[in-house]
């Protein structure tokens, strides 16, 4: 339970309406006690002489009273104590949303993504039921069960001993069943983690599983995860299920003796019989707070079981954060300096950069070449501090930028990934995502309209059926894979970025499409430092800059024409490129043509 201890902070601001809930819970049950001693006084009235209908008419309206009151400090405990647990659900939730986006490239190469939907939907709901109904029904039983305990002590000392012998077995009996159904709903959640990212997988990958007609393997995939999932949760509920009939077998014990002794106390006279039949109210009341505490201990465990799984996420400090002690910019220039850079992934042995150093100055347009795993894209990565370098440094304007403040570094960056990624949102709402929204939607829309344009995917706009408010199905599934990329670089170039960074960006449109694109954005790169990372040689030859890379090492750098003439990798991979792609116009690019041939 030292897990659950973690949510105070999240308790502590509604510290007040949970006293104000518990207080509920006390006069709730303190009403509830009263019941039971009117009615045993009202059957020892009928045996007195001179009883008179208004007597009986007094303990009828004083029971009614009684269970009024009751039903209205046990309404406002369940509004008071449930409502505030939700509260509590909200805020961690919002935590852990907000932890997830402080995470970095590393954890999310780690974690599935069903599993953390798991816990932020599931597991927390059960730290909800911990919070509220548990506590609530904890406190319910404890003051049901002394207050009932003092009134059937009041009664005889001696049936009530007798009584509760039974409930002696109760504590082994709970703490054996808590901690099994603890293990148990553990690994189910573990397990609904795995079903929720198989299905999360198959909606996202519908085209592929349909396109290698896969459905079939896939449902029967599903079933056997499904089966499990059934199996395990049956397995629970056995176990609960065993649980409540065992506490409910030692109140029976109980009530049997209560009726064999208490009957002959009566028939002795010891007791009356208003205070016999009081006391098997009372005993009934005990019941219900064993039942409840086999539930309560339920939910206490699931709790438990969720919040580490919760727990797990929120030890986990990202790797990429700012420093102690950060050194903000006056102003983004853009000048950005690699020294001796070594890298590898996180969890692997490989170095995917050794010793890479050069400079981007301010302004500059600088390109990026190289095979399939060369390197180029953890280069960008590296300047987005997406990660940090095992050995050397990453200097932006000559300060390390480990020292830089992150929202200052991203905030200058306009990144275009090789991966487009979009929301399930309009496409005015994608492309302006950053942008500062107090202005009126004109003034928002206007860099909208402009970038969109300069991406070439204005035309393609005006033919949506709503144009800039077409809203986009999950990641851009009704967007083809080239209007995807140009809407993540129409989004990019909305923030008028300091840096412009694109990966790779323009790989799914076609030749012709990417020299408009790249003729565009000639005016755009003025004044700004820009990285581009290309498969295509052909698309960088403007670039200040040409970094050639191979196996995690820079083997080539300087402009397309010095490159051409030393006849090395960058000269090799433009003659293997233009053979594939059959590009004969020698008046597109005579330079290059000219060159190859020589």
């Amino acid at each position: 339970m030292h897990l659950l201890k973690r949510l105070y902070p999240y308790i502590r601001p509604y510290r007040w309406g949970y006293a104000a809930g518990l207080l509920m819970v006390v006069a709730a049950n303190a009403f509830a006690i009263m019941a039971p001693r009117l009615v045993g006084q009202a059957i020892d009235a009928l045996e007195t002489d001179g009883v008179t209908q208004a007597v009986i008419l007094r303990y009828a309206g004083l029971i009614l009273l009684v269970a009024l009151l009751g039903g209205a400090a046990r309404f406002g405990m369940r509004e008071l104590l449930n409502g505030y647990s939700r509260k509590v659900e909200t805020d961690l939730r919002q935590d852990f949303f907000r932890h997830l986006m402080r995470l970095d490239a590393a954890f999310y190469g780690s974690w599935r993504t069903g599993d953390l939907m798991s816990r932020a939907t599931n597991d927390i709901l059960s730290v909800r039921m911990a919070v509220g109904p548990a506590i609530m029904y904890t406190v319910n039983t404890l003051v049901l069960g002394v207050l009932a305990l003092a009134f059937m002590l009041s009664v005889s000392p001696f049936l009530t001993l007798l009584a509760l012998i039974p409930m002696v077995a109760l504590p082994p009996v709970t703490m054996f069943f808590g901690t099994l159904i603890h293990r148990k709903y553990e690994g189910i959640q573990e397990h609904l983690g795995t079903l929720s990212t198989m299905v999360q997988e198959n909606l996202a990958g519908a085209r592929i599983v349909r396109a290698y007609v896969q459905e079939d393997a896939q449902e029967r995939e599903f079933d056997d995860l499904n089966e499990e999932y059934l199996r395990r949760n049956v397995d629970l509920v056995v176990s609960t299920g065993a649980f409540h009939p065992v506490l409910s077998m030692m109140a029976g014990l109980g009530t049997v003796v209560v009726l064999w002794v208490g009957g002959r106390l009566v028939i002795d006279g010891a007791i009356s019989v208003g205070d016999f039949v009081a006391f098997g109210f009372y005993l009934t009341m005990m019941i219900w707070p064993m039942i409840a505490l086999g539930w309560v201990v339920n939910l206490y465990q699931r709790g438990a079981a969720s919040m580490s799984r919760i727990v797990k996420v929120f030890d986990t400090q990202p790797a990429i954060r700012d420093a102690d002690r950060p050194r903000p910019l006056d102003r983004v220039r853009g000048e950005i300096e690699f020294r001796g850079v070594r890298f590898r992934y996180p969890g692997t042995e490989r170095d995917v950069l050794r010793d890479v150093s050069f400079t981007a100055p301010a302004g500059a347009t600088v390109a990026l070449v190289g095979p399939t795993g060369s390197g180029k894209s953890t280069i960008v990565a590296l300047v987005a501090r997406l990660h940090d370098p095992v050995e050397g440094e990453v200097l932006l304007d000559s300060v390390p930028l480990r020292e830089v403040p992150l929202a200052q570094i991203r905030g200058a960056i306009g990144l275009v990934p090789q991966d487009a990624f979009l929301f399930s949102e309009t496409l005015a709402e994608n492309i302006g995502l950053g942008l500062e929204h107090e202005d009126a939607e004109a003034d928002v829309m206007a860099p909208v309209r402009a970038a969109a344009a300069i991406a070439q995917l204005d035309e393609a706009i005006a033919g949506f059926p709503h144009g800039f408010e077409t809203r986009l199905g999950e990641r851009g599934i009704n967007l083809s894979g080239g209007q995807r990329q140009r809407t993540t670089l129409a989004r990019a170039l909305a923030r008028d970025p300091r840096i412009l960074i694109l990966d790779d960006s323009l790989s799914a449109v076609d030749t012709q499409t990417e020299r408009r694109i790249l003729h565009g954005l000639r005016d755009v790169l003025k004044g700004r430092t820009s990285l581009i990372v290309s498969h295509r040689v052909t698309a960088v030859m403007d670039a200040d800059l040409i970094l050639v890379l191979d196996e995690g090492q820079i083997v080539e750098r300087g402009t397309h024409e010095a490159l051409i003439r030393a006849g090395g990798v960058y000269a090799a991979l433009l003659r293997r490129q233009l053979l594939e792609e059959g590009l004969e116009d020698e008046e597109s690019e005579p330079d290059a043509l000219a060159a190859t041939r020589a």
